[in-house]
């Protein structure tokens, strides 16, 4: 293995790698608010289910920029084309806006989809609108895998 694909798939691992740990965190959140409140307001467990399952996605977006990083550098298609330390910094770089993005956004999405759980509790019928909120955070893990993908895509091996 040369140091130029070990880089790349150090970038692959930290995308969805740190996209996946914000969201396990961020899960936690609403995870734990969901289930407090449903021990008041079960009747409402499918707005709970969905403010859980939000910040999940950032999960989801770093498993896309890996799969991406993984065709890129052929790991699926035999062996991997030797690739230059250059292009390997290139790709690991290419992974880290969906790596810090995801992770960071995961978090503080869970801490709005936990508020939005209290909401809910409180006013039901305003649920939608702690999940617009928590959507404005999803926008930023959204901007984080575009501009991984765009990366991943000028890069030529």
């Amino acid at each position: 293995m040369t140091f130029g694909l070990a880089l790349a798939l150090l970038g692959t691992g930290l995308a969805v790698g740190l996209a996946g740990v914000g969201s396990s965190i961020g899960i936690g959140y609403a995870g734990q608010a969901s289930a407090g409140a449903m021990t008041e307001d079960p009747e409402n467990f499918g707005r709970y289910l969905i403010l859980t399952a939000l910040p999940g996605t950032q999960g989801i977006y770093g498993f896309i920029a890996a799969f991406l990083l993984i065709m890129k550098i052929n790991l699926l298609g035999g062996s991997p084309p030797a690739i230059s330390i250059a292009d390997g910094l290139n790709l690991f770089f290419a992974a880290l806006p969906i790596a810090v993005l995801g992770f960071i956004s995961a978090i503080h999405q869970g801490k709005v989809c936990a508020a939005g759980v209290g909401l809910t509790v409180k006013r039901p019928a305003d649920s939608m609108k702690a999940m617009v909120l928590a959507v404005f955070v999803e926008f930023y893990a959204v901007l984080g895998l575009l501009v991984t993908i765009f990366l991943i895509n000028g890069i030529k091996l």
